[in-house]
């Protein structure tokens, strides 16, 4: 369920109990910058050294749009995610992400806006607090997880460049570096990656650029250093390690409508009443809880459908899947 909370409190301070209690270890707040947050969050030592040397953010607030529900495990999120740039097997990003250099980084703008050209990511950023939000994430394959990014609203940033009035969309497209990303040397997949929103759901305040998780930078296996995060939509549409964000007039073309169009559509609106062609989406499984555990039923819209229905009015959405 989710729930509407003041602005004032942080996602990290409602950290259930039980889970805050079971850490054999919590970071201390001395020497992290913003570790308040990471302390609250209940990420534990271990948890920490398995990020590595990735950077404490400055988190400033929370998100009334958070879900009350328990996180999941750093290590799960971290360990068991799609990123074809790296590999086919869900263990891959995390084996195969450690060459990937995602600093320096920059964006290029492009398209129907009044400002374009190349900005430095902290540029981009920079001007913008980075807020906590506890989504759930709903994957294609049936599997889902809750997690407390750390980010801005895309709106905010889209703002900054002034789109035009024929700006009907907003396309994405992934870093193509197969040096560092060995998943793209094989051919699976054309890349670079593609993705895109329509102007009104790119808007739409859920619509989060995501830096960070758990109150850190983004690993590298997570789409480090920038990606988008959509939680009403199925997982593949929240691309990751984002090099350029167009506005254009037309509906842009996404990497898995092209590669397979009878199985992904533009939209991707996670819908329990619409069947992948080889599997259900009537249920799912919860990551952490193991193959075995109970599957529950999936909510429309992931859960967010009082948010976002609205812009979906009119529209047949097992047409438009």
């Amino acid at each position: 369920m989710l729930i509407n909370k003041p602005p004032g409190i942080r996602p990290s301070e409602i950290t259930p109990e039980s889970v805050f209690r079971n850490r054999r270890q919590l970071l201390r707040a001395a020497g992290l910058g913003g570790a308040g947050l990471l302390l609250g969050t209940g990420c534990s030592a271990e948890e920490s050294e398995a990020s590595g040397a990735l950077k404490s953010l400055d988190v400033v607030k929370g998100s009334s749009f958070s879900t009350d529900e328990p996180m999941t495990d750093y290590e799960d999120i971290t360990s068991y995610n799609n990123f074809y740039e790296f590999g086919l097997d869900k263990s891959d990003p995390a084996r195969l992400s450690g060459d990937f250099k995602p600093r320096p980084w920059s964006v290029e703008i492009a398209g129907e806006a009044a400002k374009t050209g190349v900005f430095d990511l902290d540029d981009i950023i920079g001007p913008h607090p980075i807020e906590e939000r506890i989504y759930r994430l709903r994957c294609v394959e049936a599997w889902s997880m809750v997690v407390p990014w750390n980010g801005i609203p895309l709106g905010d940033i889209i703002k900054r460049f002034e789109p035009t009035s024929r700006a009907k969309y907003v396309a994405f497209e992934t870093v193509v570096r197969p040096s560092e990303m060995p998943g793209q040397r094989r051919g699976v997949l054309d890349f670079p990656y593609v993705e895109g929103l329509t102007m009104a759901e790119a808007m739409h305040p859920l619509t989060l650029l995501a830096v960070g998780l758990y109150g850190r930078e983004l690993p590298n296996q997570n789409g480090a250093p920038l990606r988008l995060v959509v939680p009403w939509k199925y997982g593949f549409k929240s691309i990751k390690s984002i090099v350029k964000i167009s506005f254009t007039e037309t509906e842009p073309p996404t990497t898995w409508s092209l590669s397979a169009p009878r199985e992904y559509g533009f939209y991707a609106n996670v819908n329990p009443e619409v069947d992948h062609p080889r599997w259900s989406q009537a249920k799912e499984r919860a990551i952490g809880g193991g193959v075995f555990s109970p599957k529950k039923p999936t909510l429309m819209f992931n859960g967010y459908a009082e948010q976002v229905a609205s812009l979906y009015e009119g529209l047949d959405l097992r047409k438009n899947f």
